[in-house]
């Protein structure tokens, strides 16, 4: 999502921040690499990231920024519970788009890898 809201509003962004590359998580996402650390930190489950995360965030962005990131992630939480429980299926992770975004972020070093389609 990030990718097409970025050509959406023609921002340049560097998709590697959200593998925990903290100079890509910047680029084109302002506080985007404590934004970056938070959704780690809730992605995780390390309570003391998590903690951690937190703070930065609060003292870069201030409150307001951190309740609407943790909107977002509960939205996303929700709405991918919701799209499993149902079937519905992934988008079609054998063409060209998800080729691409796979290479680009090394999503096949993940033992997973193995489970999907390529």
């Amino acid at each position: 999502m990030l990718r097409a809201s970025s050509l959406t509003t023609n921002t340049d962004i560097d998709i590697r921040g959200i593998n925990g590359d903290e100079s890509a998580a910047g680029v084109g996402v302002t506080f985007g690499a404590e934004l970056m650390r938070f959704a780690e930190g809730l992605a995780t489950g390390v309570e003391a990231d998590l903690v951690a995360a937190r703070k930065q965030l609060i003292e870069a962005a201030g409150t307001a920024v951190l309740v609407d990131a943790a909107g977002v992630a509960a939205n996303f939480q929700r709405m991918v519970r919701i799209a499993d429980s149902m079937g519905i299926p992934v988008d079609d992770m054998g063409g060209e788009f998800g080729k691409q975004i796979r290479e680009e972020l090394d999503l096949e070093r993940f033992t997973s890898a193995q489970n999907s389609i390529n």
